[in-house]
Order: C-alpha cells, then structure tokens, then sequence
C-alpha cells in the first residue's frame, strides 16, 4: 500500500511500566523524505494489578502466558478504541503496536511481546500492523533495538539517538552504516528502588542525588560481562531480575545511595559505548535524548559531565514522550508498503527485512 500519506496511531508499552503510550500520527513522504506530526497523545497507566502481574509474568509457565496473551490483548483493545472514541479519529490506515515484552531471549531464538494476537483486528476494527520482533530473532537477530531504523529516517539531524527508558539504548550512523545496541537497565532498576520507598518513580533524580556512590558497588556493576560484548546486543528484564538485582541487594547500603550509585553506572557505561567508537572521538557532537530518564535531571547531569564535549537535546514533550510511539507507527507503515524496517547493521539478523504482522478487520 504505497501513497504519500499515512494516517496511523502508534502503540508502545515499556518494560519501565509507566503504561500504554498511544501517538495519533499523519507521516508524509515528499521526494524520499519523510515528515511527521504528532496529534493527540497519551499514556494510559496500568493499574496495580496489572503491574505486578507484568512483572511477574517473566516466571510464568506456557499455559499461564497464553492466558495473560489474551487478557492483555483484550487489554490492549479497549485502550485503543477509546483513545479512537475519545479524540474522533476516523479514516485510519493501521494501528501499529509493539505490544508489551514479557521474555525476551534471542541468544535462545526466542521473544514474546504479549498483545499481539490475531483477535486484535476484530476488537478495535482497524488494520492492525504488530508482532514486530519475532521475525527478526528467527532470522538470527536481537529482536531490537527497532527503534534506530526511524532514527534514520525522521531523526538523521543529530548524530546520537538516546532512549533512556526501562533500559538504554543508542542508535548512530558510523561508517555509513546504522549502528545501535542497548546499553545498561535504567528505569527498571531506578524505579524498582523508587517504589521501595513509596514512589513511582525518582522525580527529577532528587532521591539519587541525595545519595552517596558505593565505589565496591560501582565497579562490580561496571565489570559485567555484558559491557564488555560487541554490538549487536539487547538486553531484557531477566538480566535486571537474575544478575542486577541480587548484585545490588548484597550491599548493606541505603536506597539513596543504591540510587545514586546506580545512576552513576548507567552514565558511566553510556560514555563508555560510545567513546569505542571513532565517530566520538572527533568534534562536538549532538545527542537527542528521548524516554522517562529525559526528566531525571540527576542522571542528566552525570552523563554530561562524563561526556563533556557532547551537546546534549531534550526535545519538546510530546516527542520525549512518544518518540517510541510515533517509530512503531512508522514501522507500520513502512511494513504496510513492504519496505525495510528492520536493520540487519541493528540488530545482526541475516539480513534486512520488513518485519510485523498485518492484521485486517
């Protein structure tokens, strides 16, 4: 279905389990150059049972995550087709959703995002463009990040593309060829302890700042192996459940200072990857930075003073926000016109491709 407009919501649900983020997006093509505006948008919060289900669920047995497979698409449906009620959006092209990652084991060939089940097309009665990991695992890829291939096409004017959200991950051009790789947990980590105190989440870093860094703590964390891995590479919440969390919790230590010293390795490990590569080692460069983590002025602030040359962008909010959104539903639409939307660069598949399953009504 190739045109030179596409009318789309895109849909994302993080591991740092804020919620659903729902973007209603017009994209453009003009001479090979996309364009994009962001309409309505929003983040619909998961209730408390629904939170501790979906960090729980990594431990479910197969018949426990078909059951949850189908909840959470019904889930997923009724978000959707009020955010199409609620702001009278007609004339769709798609529905373009990532679902929400519960296992995620390439290394075994193996992914799950939950959501994405057929029945989807039918409940919201929009064409519904989804699934967009396992192809890419079965050709011998990561399965992510995705994200890079939209920083490409609608982003190119920064060299550094940085989400900070459940976990960071970069996505840049060197030598002609896309390269990104995720980096360390953040927000799955940083709200893990934020919510042992009562909190959502580190409003701003306050709580971190706070804190003091637990050099020993600091440089076990800095030692695992994962650093020290070529790209292509991803990381999932097992690596945070299994190797993390008991890591930190053997330290007799207060919250604050797990907290600031876990901020500190989450900076730490972002100048690391990229000062491997030569392209930093040059001139000023400029790094868009994108996700919840955007808001902790805190981890901010400790990225910039280890990367001291970098020119560091907080965009408007609804593109910090929604940017994974907004790249989700333009990997539906890239889907729907049988492009490209997978980077074997990105991910190490076999090969590019154009990944997803298309749903109709």
């Amino acid at each position: 279905m190739k045109k030179d407009y596409y009318n789309v919501i895109g849909v994302m649900s993080g591991t740092s389990l804020d919620g659903v983020d729902l973007a209603h997006i017009q994209f453009q093509i003009k001479n090979n150059k996309w364009t994009f505006e962001i309409l309505e948008s929003a983040t619909i919060p998961y209730d408390s049972n629904w939170i501790s289900i979906l960090k729980t669920a990594v431990d479910y047995n197969e018949n426990q995550l078909i059951e949850l497979n189908k909840n959470y698409t019904q889930l997923l449906a009724t978000i959707i087709t009020n955010f199409i009620s609620k702001n009278a959006i007609e004339n769709l092209d798609a529905v373009c959703s990532h679902g929400h990652t519960i296992l995620h084991q390439p290394q075994n060939g193996f992914t799950l995002q939950i959501g994405n089940l057929p029945e989807i097309a039918q409940l919201t009665q929009q064409t519904v463009v989804c699934d967009f990991r396992v192809q890419d695992v079965q050709l011998g890829g990561q399965g992510a990040p995705l994200v890079p291939i939209g920083d490409h096409i609608l982003f190119s004017d920064y060299d550094y593309c940085m989400n900070l959200g459940g976990f960071s991950n970069v996505s840049f051009e060197e030598n002609n060829t896309r390269i990104a790789f995720d980096i360390s947990a953040v927000n799955t980590v940083l709200n893990f302890y934020a919510n042992q105190l009562g909190f959502d989440y580190d409003d701003k870093g306050k709580i971190s700042r706070t804190g003091h860094c637990n050099v020993d703590l600091l440089n076990e964390l800095n030692s695992l192996d994962f650093y020290q891995k070529k790209h292509p590479k991803s990381l999932g919440f097992e690596f945070v459940k299994e190797i993390l969390l008991p890591m930190i919790e053997r330290y007799p230590i207060s919250i604050e200072d797990k907290l600031n010293t876990f901020t500190e390795h989450i900076a730490i490990q972002i100048a690391f990857s990229l000062n491997s590569f030569e392209s930093q080692k040059n001139d000023e460069k400029s790094m868009l930075i994108t996700g919840g983590g955007a808001y902790n002025d805190f981890m901010i602030e400790r990225i910039q003073f280890h990367l001291p040359k970098m020119k560091i962008i907080i965009p408007s909010p609804k593109i910090l926000e929604f940017k994974e959104a907004l790249i989700f539903g333009l990997l539906g639409v890239l889907k729907l016109r049988g492009e490209v939307n997978a980077l074997q660069s990105v991910t190490g598949a076999l090969h590019d491709h154009s990944s997803g399953i298309i749903y109709s009504n």
